[in-house]
Formats: C-alpha cells, structure tokens, sequence
C-alpha cells in the first residue's frame, strides 16, 4: 500500500513520494512563545505527530522533524511590555510551558527545534539574496524595513489560489515606504519604543525580522532548499505559508513538495483563541481530565477536520478511552513485553488514505468488540492477539496506554475499572437478548443508563458512551 495525502497546494489526493528514499524532511511551524498554550495551540502538534507516527511505524521512514520556536515577535514585544517583563524572558517561560504542554500530550520532541533569534544570520543571507535578484527592496525612508515586492514574483498566490488583486493588504508593517501595500516585511526597522536588545545590525539599519522570512530560513538551514512536507494550522495558508513559498522560490528554492494543513478547534462555531476569551488552558484541562484521554480526543478526528469544543466532549473521549483499556486490561492483564501483532489491513488502508483516522479507530473498537467476543468464548488465545493488534494501533496513533508517556498521567486504573464493568454488562445484556430475556436485557439498559451510560445498538453490535452532563433549569 501506499501512503496518499491531501495537498492544499494542488487540492488534490497525492501519492506520497519522498525526495530521497526512506527519508522524510518535515517541517512543521511551532508557536509564537506570545502566551500559554491552549488545546487550540497545540491540536496541530497532535495531528502532525500521528503523521510522524505513521510515516515511520507504518513505512519504516526515517524522519526528519524540525518544529520552529516564532521567539520574537510584535505580539511578543506587546505582552511583556504589558506584563512589564523583559522579551526574551517573556518568550522563554511560554517556551517552556508550550514543552511541557507537548509532553503532557504524549507529543514526540522534534528532531530540531530551532529559534527564530538563533537564525537571524541565515535571514539576513536570505533577505540579500531577494534583494539582489530584484524581489525585495529597502523602503527608501531609512526606516530600516525591507519589503518583498510581490508583484515581481508571477507566481504569488499559487498556494492558495488567489489573484494578487484579489488580496487584501499586507498589516505586518506601516505601508509608507512600500510599493504596493500588499508587500510584506522581510525585515522590521527598530522603532524608538522598542528595546535595543530586540534588533540585530545588518545592511539596511537595525532591525527584526519578519514573520515569513523567519520560517523560510530555518527550513533552509535544516532540511535544504527541497524537502517533503511542510504542515502547519489551516489560519496559516495566507498570509504567512504563501509569502514563505514565494520568497523562497523567489531566491531560487524549490521549498515544500507537499503541503499540508490542519482544522481547528472551535468553541461555539468561533476558532479558539485568545483575542476571544475562549481558550482552554492545557494545564488546566488536565487538572481534572488525564492527558491520554485529551490526547485522544484532539487525535480523533481527520487532521483537516474541525473539532467543535462543548460540554461533555471530553466525556465521549474518556468513555472511548476506557472501553480500549478495559478490553485490554480483561486481555492481558499488565503491559505486554512486545505487541508485534501487526497491523489489520483496515486500519493501515485508513491510515495510507490521508491519514483517516476516524476510519482507523472504527478498525480499534471492531477489534476491541471481536476481542471481548473473544474472551466471553473463553478464547484467550485469539483474545491475546487481538489485543495486541490493539495495542499497535493505539500506538499510531499515540493512545498506546501501555506507553511510557502515560505512566504517570494521572490514572488511578478507574478507566480500566469502568470499561472492564460495562462491557461485562453489556455481554450480559447481549446474552439475555439472543435468550429472548427482554426483561432482563431491558433491566440491564436501565442500569447502565442510572449509572450515565448510553448504550447504542448498531449492526456491529452494542456500542457504549458517557452521557453527556445536563443542568437543571429552574
């Protein structure tokens, strides 16, 4: 089989076909350091380290992973002024507490994790280039900004498929000294306001970088002027990933081969974010939900899809979460030495079709059902292999709970409980069905249903949640 992926560069199904074989360069554009990290911030981390996961579980890639680190930045510079604190300081706790967010979340560390302030010398490199191939100019008022000129790349636009007309002026710069105002900033001329630490000397004057120039250079610097992948949030097709296509083709890079986009996370139809009010903290989540089960509910659905935040979300995921465990735990008991089981074709058929994971989990709870089957048969045998296959796919997809990361999570083996006893319920009521016992079968519903379980019946069989939690309007 092979791996095809979603490229919003040609809106297309592409067979994935990596530059050199059995390698893969992917780079990934991290967060601005600007604040602490909300499930909004960090489902593209979540979605790009199933990618990983898969390219190197499910095809044997060796992997090149560079997530950047945006350290400086306007917003930045606005909240530690706001917040009285030094930049970097500022930028170097939100680092920080981005890291931990990730590992929280079972996210895997990239291979390279450069900073924008480490690369300012590979910018400047780059900034010149453009300048000397007609592409970019210095603004003629000595201000020390240097802009790309967009109108003398032909091609601009062509990542998301808008006429350079059509778009709306560039905001990441005061407009006085461009061409035309949908040039953007490669550089940013220091104004008086700002600390002297935050620019570096070149040609043009002191300065900043901009945004773009930032992302373009470090891929350069650590995957080469060509490489495979580059993936980031859906909000970041225009302006930033079209203005760093077109720069750095413009310098004569053939840039991402691929690229690929992730869906956000709403809350009430509005994109998470900050400027709403409407974050939900990492850290604050995972005071009363473990991290396995806000992994898996940020990893549940398509990467493309949008997830739509509301109460009792999170319920659902940790229902799902306990009926893989209790399956598990009924099957084997403790953590198995190894789970080379292999992967069910099913599941690698989702995972090679844009990583379908909605799809790939269909294949996780079918198992899980064949397994309980299995075990009320007293079939321990094909129990135990099954439960493997479980357990490798549940490793793709990063909610192995049997992997290291969820050591600690918080879990107090109520989810194993709680799974184990619904689904011994559950098989009770199937019995009292196929023995024409309505009563009892309808006895057994009810008690589920006290206790805040729904059950539902498919053609494949009962499947079981957690009721979602409702107020009392008096």
């Amino acid at each position: 089989m092979s791996l095809h992926i979603y490229d919003t560069a040609t809106r297309q199904l592409r067979e994935f076909q990596p530059l050199q074989e059995g390698r893969v360069g992917l780079y990934i554009c991290g967060l601005t350091t600007q604040g602490s990290p909300h499930i909004g911030h960090v489902r593209f981390a979540v979605a790009f380290d199933i990618l990983r996961r898969w390219l190197t579980i499910g095809h044997a890639y060796d992997v090149t992973l560079v997530r950047n680190v945006t350290d400086i930045d306007d917003k930045i510079l606005d909240k530690a002024r706001a917040n009285d604190a030094q930049w970097f300081a500022w930028s170097y706790e939100h680092e920080r507490q981005t890291s931990d967010a990730l590992d929280l979340l079972g996210v895997g560390r990239p291979t390279y994790e450069p900073r924008a302030t480490g690369h300012v010398t590979d910018m400047v490199e780059l900034m010149e280039t453009l300048i000397e191939k007609g592409h970019a100019y210095a603004a003629p008022d000595d201000s020390g900004d240097v802009y790309f000129d967009v109108r003398s790349w032909p091609a601009y636009g062509e990542l998301t498929h808008q006429n350079i007309d059509d778009m709306e002026d560039a905001a990441d710069a005061d407009p006085r000294g461009k061409r035309d105002p949908r040039d953007f900033a490669l550089w940013k001329g220091r104004k008086s306001d700002e600390p002297e630490s935050a620019s570096w000397p070149t040609p043009f004057g002191r300065g900043r970088p901009g945004w773009h120039l930032e992302c373009s250079a470090m891929a350069r610097r650590w995957l080469g002027e060509t490489f495979d992948i580059h993936g980031g949030g859906i909000d970041l097709r225009f302006p930033h990933h079209e203005n760093e296509l077109a720069q750095s083709r413009a310098a004569g890079m053939d840039f991402a081969r691929y690229w690929m986009h992730n869906g956000w996370v709403t809350l009430g139809g509005e994109k998470m974010s900050k400027s709403l009010g409407n974050t939900l903290a990492v850290t604050e989540i995972t005071k009363t939900v473990r991290p396995l089960v806000l992994r898996y509910y940020l990893g549940a659905v398509h990467y493309r899809s949008t997830i739509e935040y509301h109460e009792g979300s999170l319920d659902e995921a940790a229902a799902a979460v306990s009926r893989i465990e209790g399956f598990l735990e009924r099957a084997l008991g403790g953590a198995p030495t190894a789970f080379d089981a292999g992967l069910p074709q099913a599941f690698s058929a989702a995972m090679d079709d844009d990583l379908n994971v909605s799809g790939a989990l269909a294949v996780v709870f079918d198992t899980v059902r064949e397994g309980n089957i299995a075990l009320d048969e007293h079939e321990s045998a094909k129990a135990r292999e099954l439960a493997l296959q479980v357990v490798a796919m549940t490793d793709v997809l990063g909610v192995n709970p049997y992997a290291p990361e969820w050591a600690s999570d918080g879990g107090d083996r109520s989810g194993l409980a709680l799974g184990s006893l619904v689904d011994a319920l559950i098989d009770q009521r199937a019995a009292a069905r196929a023995a024409k016992d309505f009563a009892a079968a309808d006895r057994v519903r009810d008690q589920l249903a006290a206790a805040g379980v729904v059950v539902e019946d498919t053609a494949d069989g009962a499947r079981w949640s957690l009721a979602e939690a409702t107020t009392e309007q008096t």
